[in-house]
Order: structure tokens, then C-alpha cells, then sequence
């Protein structure tokens, strides 16, 4: 089971910049024109950060030892 490793200030970026990237995704019109290689991936990375600030929880961060929430 994967322990809170993420901190606050950290947690408010994630979720904000993985709202961005979702709005990005949906909602820009030259994103749209270039296409899923461009729309895809950045959903995707904005979900992953909303959902990993979310829970506060960061596999990447579990693997490499890294805690931001001292």
C-alpha cells in the first residue's frame, strides 16, 4: 500500500497544473486542430496529476524514496 508521500504545496501545483492541461486538452482550439498526438497525451498527464494530488499518493515518489510531505 502506497503511504502519503505528497505535501501540500505540492498537492495544490499537481492539482492546478493537471487542471490545466485537461482544460487545454478539451477546450483549446489549436490543440483540437493538431490532433490527438496533442490532445491524448496531455489529458492524460493532467488526469494522472489531478488524480495523484488528489489522493496525495505518487508512485513515482514511492519508487525513488522522494517525500514532499514533511
Amino acid at each position: 500500500m502506497l503511504q502519503v508521500n505528497v505535501g501540500h504545496a505540492d498537492r495544490i501545483l499537481r492539482i492546478a497544473l493537471g487542471l490545466v492541461l485537461i482544460g487545454f486538452a478539451l477546450f483549446c482550439p489549436w490543440a483540437a486542430r493538431l490532433g490527438p498526438w496533442v490532445t491524448w497525451p496531455s489529458g492524460l498527464v493532467g488526469a494522472v496529476l489531478v488524480m495523484t494530488g488528489a489522493t496525495r499518493r505518487c508512485p513515482a515518489y514511492a519508487l525513488t524514496g522522494t517525500r514532499t510531505d514533511r
